[in-house]
Order: structure tokens, then C-alpha cells, then sequence
């Protein structure tokens, strides 16, 4: 196994180490096991949204776990991905892009590109004939953390327009989606999968594939999200919508493939008689995604001597580190009313967005990734 763990799980390092600084934990064991889930369960082509977490050791552990295929935003996130696996298969699926970013992909052999717009056609002039080009649709659908809408995307109409000058230009034409971040409502799935079969008999194009999008939810709070019924909804729309001759599917999953394999650490600062406490890690670190879409309720604190804090919680006021104020998480987190200075506090299913948003900011943010056998 890739990035072999040298700690049994996360408190024999805090017991042993002490650290001060906010950490992560790696379990190559769940990363694995999760790439295997969507593999089995999803009926098509799993590629991996870079973007979610560009860790060389969570690349590679992807890589041996049989994922070929990744979503690449960046050029570096294109020079990230061939470092570990040179004959991947990358999407480029940020529908903006700069002609000097397209040079680059033209120059790695990227197989797909995603646009929204003509314009964006229009700067893929040197993109070889033949190439996978996928029209993005935004449509109104609940049931997300954040609607990625917003941004990127175009209409019914205006998705039908651009897949038959796709045609016309000599590139393959697919469609894709994104239901929005931490999804787990199967039903937004299949509204974009009715529309997009619509579209395509409006358009009078065959689609080569349909991809799916991330947005498949990780574990943050409640019970775990079940794949496997977005899995089974996303077969049966597109088998009921295309019949006999079906586009080949394609996801990206970037969140749910991740999260679980990291638990991120942070200490004890400081306990304020009016109940609230400073960590020292917060929304310039690892917790950044805290302000946007809330907190994990699955915490646990670490006591100096080893023990498991327990007892009835204390809902506090949580701050970080850093010299802002708005430095603090928007909601009272409940923690054990025993906690105390020094103690850590474990944050569970912190693999994605983690690393990729943390800053340096008044010299704080996360150490580098402890490899773990079990979390």
C-alpha cells in the first residue's frame, strides 16, 4: 500500500508527540476503500475532482486503487496528477480558461474540456478534432449545500445551441452537470438527467457521454449519506430518458472521495469564563468551510492523559488562532463541559477542502499529513 502508516491511528501520535499545531491524519486504508466503493457502485468512468484535495499521497493512493481519470481545474493540478500517474486521463472541466492554460492542456493531452458559453469554444481553436467537448447545464434544483449555478452553466436552450456547434466544429459532444456541493438528494440527479435527455432529442445530437458531476456528499453530520442509492437513481433516470442507446457515464467526485480519509486535530488555546475557547486552527486553517456550509458533528476531544472527554456537551463560541474576528466558527459547537487547555479536539471526515484552503495567516495553519493505519 502506498504512504504505509507509521502510527496505528491519530492519539498514539498526540500522546506521543504533543503537538502545538493544528494537524491531519491520513488513512490510506479508507482512501482506498472509498475509490473501490464509487468504482463498484458507479455505472461508468470515476474520475477524481483534483481540487478537493491535490495531496501527492492522496493521488497516489487514488492511482493504486485503480483511478485512472481526473478532473484537473489548473495546469498545475495537470502537472500534479502526470507526476504520479504520467498516462491518466484528465478533464478539464473548469469551463474558463486563459488561451495560455488551453496550451498547456493541448500540450498534456487532455481528453475533455467543459464550456458554457461560444466564447469559450472559441479559445479551444487548437484543441485536436475529435476531442470530448462537454456543454455544462445549470439548472434551478434544490437539495445542495451551495448551488454552483451561480458561476457556471448554461440553459436548456443555450446548451442545445452550443452542442450543435460543437458538432458542427469536429468535437465530441457530451453534456455535463454539477448538482452542487454536498448533495445527497438522488432526485437532483435524475431533474438534470430528464432535462439533459430532453435537450439532446431538441438539439437532434447524440451525446457520447453524460457526465454526472461531483457534488456527492461526504459525511459531515447525521448519518452517513448512502452512495449507493444516488449510484442506483442515476442508472435508472438515464435508462429510463435515453432507452436503448444511453451515453456513457462519467462522475467526479472530489468531496465524498476524500473527506473520510483525513481527521484534522486541533488544540486547546485558551478557555474563557464566559464558556468560549480558542482552537488553534479556524477559518484561515483547515476549518475554513466551517463559515460556508457548518460544522462536522463528528467531534471528539482527546484529554492530556489519553482518556476520551465524555459527559454531558457545552454548546461554546468557537475562535481561532488568528488576530481577526471574524476568525470563529458561526454556530456553537457542543463539546464535553470537561474539556480544558491543552486538549484536542478532533475533527472527523476533514479530507477535502482542508489543505486546499488553509493559509498561512499569522503564521498559523496545518502541519503536513501524518500517515495512520486506522482513524
Amino acid at each position: 500500500m502506498h504512504n504505509s502508516p507509521n502510527w496505528p491511528d491519530p492519539r498514539a501520535h498526540l500522546l506521543r508527540h504533543r503537538p502545538d499545531t493544528a494537524m491531519v491524519y491520513f488513512c490510506p486504508a479508507v482512501l482506498q476503500a472509498t475509490a473501490r466503493r464509487f468504482r463498484q457502485g458507479f455505472d461508468g468512468l470515476v474520475t477524481y475532482a483534483v481540487k478537493a484535495n491535490a495531496g501527492e499521497e492522496v493521488l497516489t493512493n487514488l492511482v493504486a486503487a485503480g483511478i485512472r481519470a481526473f478532473d484537473v481545474a489548473s495546469p498545475r493540478e495537470m502537472y500534479a496528477v502526470r507526476a504520479v500517474c504520467p498516462d491518466a486521463e484528465l478533464h478539464y472541466h473548469n469551463p474558463v480558461r486563459s488561451p495560455e492554460e488551453v496550451a498547456v492542456a493541448v500540450a498534456l493531452g487532455v481528453r475533455s474540456y467543459s464550456i458554457d458559453c461560444e466564447s469559450e469554444l472559441d479559445k479551444l481553436a487548437d484543441v485536436p478534432e475529435g476531442t470530448e467537448i462537454s456543454v455544462r447545464l445549470a439548472l434551478p434544483v434544490a437539495g445542495a449545500a451551495y448551488d454552483f449555478g451561480e458561476k457556471f452553466g448554461a440553459g436548456p436552450e443555450r446548451v442545445a445551441a452550443l452542442l450543435r456547434m460543437v458538432l458542427a466544429r469536429g468535437y465530441t459532444p457530451s453534456v455535463t452537470f454539477h448538482p452542487g456541493t454536498q448533495c445527497a438528494d438522488p432526485a437532483a440527479w435524475g431533474s438534470y438527467i430528464r432535462v439533459v435527455a430532453d435537450i439532446a432529442r431538441e438539439a437532434g445530437v447524440t451525446l457520447s457521454r453524460l457526465n454526472v458531476g461531483g457534488g456527492f456528499a461526504a459525511h459531515r453530520v447525521g448519518a452517513a449519506p448512502d452512495l449507493e442509492a444516488i449510484f442506483d437513481h442515476i442508472r435508472a433516470e438515464v435508462d429510463a430518458c435515453f432507452g436503448d442507446h444511453p451515453p456513457a457515464l462519467v462522475c467526479e467526485p472530489g468531496r465524498a472521495m476524500v473527506a473520510d480519509a483525513f481527521t484534522l486535530v486541533a488544540r486547546v488555546k485558551a478557555l474563557r469564563e464566559d464558556g468560549s475557547m480558542f482552537l488553534n486552527d479556524g477559518i484561515y486553517g483547515g476549518l475554513f468551510e466551517v463559515r460556508d456550509i457548518g460544522c462536522t458533528d463528528r467531534v471528539t476531544v482527546l484529554a492530556g492523559d489519553g482518556t476520551w472527554r465524555g459527559g454531558v456537551p457545552q454548546a461554546r463560541v468557537i475562535f481561532g488562532p488568528t488576530c481577526d474576528s471574524i476568525d470563529r466558527f458561526p454556530d456553537p459547537l457542543p463539546l464535553p463541559a470537561s474539556i480544558a487547555e491543552g486538549d484536542y479536539v478532533l475533527f472527523a471526515g476533514m479530507g477535502a477542502y482542508s489543505h486546499a484552503l488553509s493559509t498561512q495567516f499569522n503564521g498559523y495553519g496545518l502541519g503536513a499529513p501524518v500517515t495512520v493505519a486506522a482513524l
